[in-house]
C-alpha cells in the first residue's frame, strides 16, 4: 500500500534542509509527498530530489492568496514537479462578505486550473462545518456554490463532531485525497479546550476505520501529524509504524 505524507509533517527538517527531509520521508516508508511550500527551492531542484528519492508529489496545499495572485505561476511550478492537484488549505469565511469573496475567487480558479489540465481541491478545519458570524456554514457554500473537490481532513471531521466514515461515503464522488491524522478533540463546552493532535493510532479519531474507508474508496491517503514530537521525522515514522501494522492485518 502507498501513503503519502504532508510535508508540514516534517517542517522542522525541511525548513532547514528541504532534501533531508525528502530523505528521510522516503526512508521511513511513504512514496508521495502532499508539499506545503518548497521552502525557497527551484521547481527544477525539488523535481530532481523527488526522482532522486523514489517519491511523487501527488499534492500540494497551496494557498488562495498565492493561486489568485498569479495562477499562472503556480500552474507552472505544479509542471515542474509533476503533479496535477492543487489543494487550497484554508480560507477566509468568518463573515458573510468573506465567504461570499472565497467562494467568488474559487469560481473564478477553477476553471483555469482545469484547462491546464489539473485539479482544484478544499482541505478543511472544524469552522468550516460551524457556523460564521453571520450564521452560515461555509462547506455547505463550498457544496453548493462551487465544483471544488474536497481533501476531507479527518482528523478535523472529528473534531467537529462529525463521523468522517460517513463523511467519505456521502462524498465520495467528490475527492480524491483524504488526510488521515489522530488527536483528541476539544471540548466545545470549554472555552479553554483546544484539539490536540496525535500520531496514528495514539488519539481518540478513528484512524484505523478512516484507513480501511479510504482504502475502500481508492482514495489516496495522506498522512499529516502536526506535534514534531520528538521531530516530525521521529512522528511521522510511528504514524507509518501504525500503518504497517494495519497493512498486516489486511494480507
Amino acid at each position: 500500500m502507498q501513503y503519502g505524507l504532508q510535508l508540514y509533517s516534517v517542517r522542522d527538517v525541511a525548513a532547514e534542509n528541504y532534501e533531508e527531509a525528502l530523505k528521510k520521508v522516503s526512508e521511513i516508508g511513504y512514496s508521495l509527498v502532499e508539499t506545503a511550500g518548497l521552502f525557497e527551492n527551484a521547481p527544477e531542484d525539488v523535481a530532481k530530489m523527488l526522482e532522486k528519492y523514489g517519491l511523487t508529489a501527488c499534492s500540494t496545499h497551496t494557498s488562495i492568496k498565492e493561486l489568485a495572485a498569479d495562477v499562472d505561476a503556480v500552474i507552472a511550478m505544479h509542471k515542474a514537479i509533476g503533479c496535477k492537484d492543487i489543494i487550497i488549505p484554508s480560507s477566509k469565511f468568518k463573515t458573510a462578505e468573506q465567504a461570499d469573496e472565497t467562494i467568488k475567487t474559487i469560481n473564478e480558479l477553477q476553471p483555469k486550473v482545469e484547462a491546464a489540465g489539473m485539479r482544484l481541491h478544499y482541505h478543511n478545519h472544524s469552522k468550516e462545518f460551524w457556523p460564521n458570524e453571520d450564521g452560515q456554514i461555509f462547506f455547505e457554500m463550498l457544496r453548493d456554490q462551487t465544483n471544488v473537490l474536497f481533501e476531507f481532513d479527518t482528523f478535523w471531521l472529528f473534531n467537529a463532531g462529525l463521523d468522517p466514515i460517513e463523511m467519505l461515503e456521502t462524498y465520495k464522488g467528490r475527492m480524491y485525497f483524504v488526510h488521515l491524522k489522530d488527536g483528541f478533540a476539544q471540548d466545545r463546552n470549554d472555552p479553554e479546550s483546544k484539539p490536540v493532535g496525535k500520531s496514528l493510532g495514539s488519539g481518540a479519531a478513528p484512524a484505523a476505520a478512516v484507513r480501511k474507508k479510504a482504502i475502500e474508496l481508492g482514495l489516496t491517503i495522506v498522512v499529516e501529524s502536526e506535534d514534531l514530537s520528538p521531530s516530525g521525522p521521529e512522528e511521522v515514522a510511528r504514524c507509518m509504524d501504525f500503518l504497517k501494522a494495519e497493512d498486516a492485518l489486511d494480507a
